[in-house]
């Protein structure tokens, strides 16, 4: 039996990367799927990659709330139901100072990434509690999570994955007398547009070759990720809440670190853009 027959699942920001990696692998496994992006453009094209019947594709801004709330009325208008959701949509600012920083840019990722993960996991807990008592809530970590970790030149995109990660926890707490699951996914270092920018900055071309050993390193395939989230989705999650999985815990790291100079001497790194 696959690990998520005929659950019903919403992912934002799911039309490429990570997202896109997630909502496929939930169909493999039996799941639904509703893909978003702020592009419609985006949306039908990621969509044809579906098998029929299997994913909806709705074009939505996270930083609107009366656009998240039509989201879930069009996911239960085309499925019946929601049993989990994912707030997989980011965004992040260019990588330089924040004295060379655009306060317009820098509001924009708070706007899409605390907001958006606000507007969203307001609206589907309000519908779990309402009609699906047991449904699951995803919200993405990221770079800004551990405190132990900087994220110098993305101030932003670090403030924004620090706050989003306390927000979950706060929200775990206020609902753990629920059945629902209120979880925390950390997807690591994965090569997308946002860590792969097509004009990068002059800070970031000073930097390029530190950066690039990073990625070699570290970046994983967005699958690794996915299948952290199909176990968080599952029946493994059931009747537990503020459950944190990260795609590059300690373990993970020390393992990508050792095998680096292996991988490269056999020219065995990934360097796709996914």
């Amino acid at each position: 039996m696959q690990k998520l027959d005929g659950r019903v699942t919403v992912i934002t920001g799911s039309t490429k990367g990570i997202g896109n990696a997630i909502a496929h692998a939930f169909v493999r496994e039996g799941a639904k799927v509703v893909i978003t992006s702020s592009s419609e453009p985006n949306v039908r094209h990621a969509l044809d990659a579906f098998p029929e019947g299997t994913a909806l594709g709705f074009r939505c801004d996270v930083t609107s709330p009366a656009e998240v709330e039509r989201l879930l009325e069009a996911a239960v208008e085309r499925f019946g139901r929601i049993d989990c959701f994912i707030n997989n949509a980011g965004i992040s600012d260019p990588f330089q100072s924040l004295a060379e920083s655009d306060p317009d840019l820098w509001g924009r990722v708070i706007d899409t990434n605390i907001k958006g993960t606000y507007y969203a996991s307001r609206a589907a807990i309000r519908y779990f509690l309402q009609f699906n008592p047991n449904g699951k809530l995803i919200n993405m970590a990221g770079s800004g999570t551990d405190p132990q970790s900087n994220t110098p030149w993305i101030s932003a995109y670090g403030s924004t994955k620090a706050a989003i990660a306390r927000f979950t926890r706060s929200v775990a707490a206020e609902y753990r007398h629920t059945g629902m699951s209120i979880m925390l996914l950390h997807p690591g270092l994965v090569r997308t547009a946002m860590v792969s920018p097509s004009e990068p900055t002059a800070e970031l071309l000073k930097q390029l070759h530190t950066f690039n050993t990073v990625l070699d390193i570290f970046a994983q395939p967005p699958s690794v990720a996915a299948r952290l989230a199909v176990k968080m989705a599952s029946e493994w999650s059931d009747g537990r809440t503020g459950i944190y999985l990260s795609a590059l815990g300690n373990w993970r790291k020390k393992r990508l670190l050792l095998s680096f100079p292996f991988r490269k001497m056999f020219n065995r790194i990934d360097r796709r853009t996914y």
